[in-house]
């Protein structure tokens, strides 16, 4: 069976009409499994994504961890892996045309978890939280 990643509730963001706002999405992958960064260094291997569908905020940057170079038995090449936790920050531009008050902003992490001998399906996990624009 596919291990989940487990996503943190991310608190309330307040954000002001014409600013920016930063959002940090905390990640956590079962012990013994990683998941391909959204650089991987092979083709066939999937990256991470996080997009944003639906909310009052305009995305304007994600930030993705690092990862770190990793050698496994089924490739000839160390592959940018991520372990444990990490985060995923993106930075939001806030419309000075956004309604007021509190809206939800959602999005999707998509992501391919492995262990040392294989990968499995890519998953997709609902992100959202709530931004209270003013």
């Amino acid at each position: 069976m596919a291990p989940v990643l487990k996503v943190d509730p991310i608190p309330m963001v307040k954000a002001t009409k014409g600013s920016t706002a930063t959002v940090v999405v905390k990640a956590t992958l079962p012990s013994g499994y990683h998941a391909n960064t959204n650089k991987p260094t092979e083709a066939y291997l999937i990256p991470m994504t996080l997009k944003w569908t639906g909310g009052p905020l305009e995305m304007d940057t994600v930030d993705y961890p690092k990862g770190a170079m990793e050698k496994y038995s089924f490739s000839d090449k160390p592959l940018s892996v991520v372990t444990g936790q990490f985060t995923i920050t993106t930075k939001f531009k806030v419309p000075a045309g956004a309604s007021t008050g509190p809206a939800a902003q959602n999005g999707t992490l998509r992501y391919q978890a492995c262990d040392n001998k294989a990968c499995y399906p890519p998953k997709n996990i609902p992100v959202s939280f709530t931004v209270n624009v003013e």
